[in-house]
């Protein structure tokens, strides 16, 4: 029976770990065991950083939208749920953007809010 032999299928291995830890510091970007090592702890950071982004952006859009409602004599807290007693169904991205590009949009939604909690 024929020996079975890896070595091409090793060096295809080894050349896309390396293509992918290129522009790494020293042996990280040459070595292929250390290289691995550190493709595989980037991939996981970059794995993690993507569902980071997510909650990251949503507090921004909170941030935003609180300082715009503060502004109208109001919180966050009692924006959203005027906004939902009042059957108005916005996005925080939309709201966030409302309060920085047309501020007289978003008085009108914060009135609306107010008169809906009365």
């Amino acid at each position: 029976m024929a020996r079975v032999k890896k070595g091409l299928n090793a060096h295809k291995r080894h050349k896309k770990v390396l293509k992918q830890a290129k522009g790494f510091y020293g042996a990280k970007s040459k070595q292929f065991k250390v290289a691995n090592q550190a493709v595989m702890r980037s991939l996981r950071s970059a794995y993690i950083g993507r569902k980071l982004k997510k909650r990251q952006y949503r507090q921004m859009w909170i941030a935003r939208i609180n300082a715009a409602a503060r502004m109208n004599d109001m919180s966050y807290s009692k924006l959203m749920n005027g906004l939902k007693k009042s059957g108005i169904e916005i996005n925080r991205k939309m709201l966030s953007e409302m309060a920085i590009y047309d501020a007289a949009a978003f008085t009108k939604l914060c009135d609306q809010a107010k008169a809906a909690l009365k």
